[in-house]
């Protein structure tokens, strides 16, 4: 009787303990890295869906053909990068959103909020040759890409294009920058001693430096420290601390609409007087900030802070609480009135209800002389309202649309799902399933039945030609797919292909130890 020796004994076991695991480690690498085509679905789908969350609008047209706009740029560090220094020569440029995304999607971009009256900069001499216009075509082939055209003579740029914001100049860095930065409503251009629509650091408006709340920071993670040291409660700590307040002296986020700068300000001096009037903050100065009661006392003379004529007894009894006398009153301290006199007074009143007097024009309450120094100027939800449109005041509005009424900032379509499906989305959007269901909803009757025909007899051959790996547990390779589909073209060479290595495979038995799934690569995610 033949009997196996201790040590054959032993390396048998081995052996198939190593079989085992090797068959473990197949099958939980092809668990880990292979998927169901609804996990693959679903994945897309989820990722779609983000997209759309963070870039809501379709990208398949320039806003270049639609002239001047108040729209949302990005200046493209990679086209035109800034130069070591603001002093040295530099073509700024900027483009809409569109293009961003469609024609610079790969390039480091700047974010520029909304800029007024400017035309997409993608496809003329600003920008490189190399990074042409997708989304135009060339007005003289007709091919697609639009690339040295010449740029709107109307653009106006500031060191924003160049990524530097605030009086400062300094650079904008996303992942180091705290705290709030304001835009400027824009009264001018950079060229015309204005900031160009500016953004701006809050201790930057009112003369501190950038580090100002540093010793405070310091200060307050060193107690911290001191008071509890667990290294959850530093991450706590440094999490509920990580928002930069804003810098005494500044007003409340609360209590002003947009602003001013005092560069705009400066340019626009007859603004000036508006300032601490209904509609408007007092002056938040350059060097020391929101001023007080008194510094506004101070600042503005006596004569100007009084009110107007016409509203002076009505404001000021509002104020001490104290009423007029009443006209009986007054009588009595005073010569009685004879019929005569009060039948007149009685006509020239009724006069002057009949034939009123012409309205008081808004800029005759404002103080007669403006607060002295640099200034910002902060103002509430209606201080339009408040400005004086009269034939001597509306000139300075007339340059200014802004002051005017609020202004509308473009917004491209929205790509949502029901434009994607009704195939009215945009190139790009939208899963393969939705834009294949659009295509099919466009054709005719015929052709969309013979489509579905089709695509139901692909569907069955490509369930007959998963079946055996389903049934086996055998991971589907690149290479089966790609030789399937080989064969279902036609292609000879392809069929002589997929036939030798089932011939291999009927061989080998399946067997994985000869060359079988050890050398496939499997497609990930699919």
């Amino acid at each position: 009787m033949a009997s196996m020796k201790p040590t054959e004994s032993v390396e048998a076991a081995e052996h198939q303990n190593d079989a085992q695991t090797s068959g473990r480690r197949r099958e939980s690498f092809t668990s880990q890295n292979s998927h169901t085509a609804r996990e693959f679905i679903d994945s897309q789908l989820q990722l779609e869906a983000d997209a759309r969350e963070v870039l809501p609008y379709s990208f398949d047209s320039c806003t270049q053909p639609l002239g001047p706009l108040r729209q949302s740029l990005f200046a493209c560090i990679t086209c035109n990068p800034p130069p070591s220094s603001p002093d040295l020569p530099y073509t700024s440029a900027a483009v809409c959103y569109s293009c961003s995304i469609s024609c610079h999607g790969e390039h480091t971009l700047v974010e520029l909020f909304s800029k007024r009256d400017f035309v997409c900069d993608c496809g003329t001499t600003r920008m490189p040759p190399s990074a042409p216009c997708n989304l135009r075509n060339d007005p003289k082939t007709g091919a697609r890409g639009v690339h040295s055209e010449e740029p709107a003579p109307g653009n106006k740029y500031n060191h924003n294009f160049q990524n530097r914001f605030c009086g400062c100049g300094e650079e904008y860095d996303a992942q180091n920058e705290k705290g709030t930065m304001f835009q400027c409503l824009g009264l001018g251009t950079a060229g015309a001693g204005g900031c160009g629509e500016d953004w701006w650091h809050p201790e930057c408006l009112i003369g501190l430096r950038r580090d100002w709340n540093k010793e405070t920071e310091d200060k307050k993670s060193s107690e911290q420290n001191e008071a509890d040291q667990t290294p959850e409660k530093k991450e706590e700590n440094v999490e509920e601390d990580e928002e930069t307040p804003l810098p005494p002296g500044f007003p409340g986020e609360d209590d002003f609409d947009t602003f001013i700068c005092y560069k705009c300000m400066d340019s626009n001096p007859w603004l000036k007087r508006y300032a601490g009037t209904p509609g408007f903050l007092p002056p938040v100065y350059k060097d020391g900030g929101l001023v007080t009661e008194s510094k506004v006392a101070d600042a503005v003379p006596a004569a100007a802070s009084q009110e107007p004529l016409s509203n002076s007894k009505k404001r000021r009894n509002d104020e001490d609480g104290e009423d007029e006398q009443p006209a009986a009153k007054r009588n009595k301290e005073e010569p009685a009135e004879s019929p005569v006199q009060i039948k007149e007074e009685q006509k020239e009143t009724t006069k002057a209800t009949t034939n009123p007097t012409e309205p008081q024009k808004k800029h005759d309450s404002l103080p007669a002389t403006a607060p002295m120094g640099s200034f910002s100027l902060f103002l509430k939800e209606d201080f339009r309202d408040h400005l004086c449109r009269c034939a001597q005041c509306f000139p300075h509005l007339a340059n200014h649309r802004q002051l005017r009424e609020e202004e509308e900032t473009y917004e491209p379509p929205l790509s949502d799902d029901e434009e994607e499906a009704n195939g009215g989305g945009s190139t790009g959007t939208g899963s393969l399933l939705d834009r294949g269901e659009a295509a099919l909803s466009n054709v005719d009757r015929v052709r969309a039945i013979e489509g579905a025909m089709v695509y139901n007899h692909l569907r069955d051959k490509v369930k007959e030609f998963l079946k055996p790996f389903a049934e086996s547990g055998q991971a589907v390779s690149a290479e089966d797919i790609k030789s399937y589909f080989e064969k279902l073209r036609g292609d000879e060479q392809g069929i002589k292909d997929a036939g030798d290595a089932s011939a291999l495979a009927n061989r080998n038995g399946g067997d994985d130890s000869h060359g079988g799934s050890d050398d496939r690569k499997e497609q990930s995610g699919y």
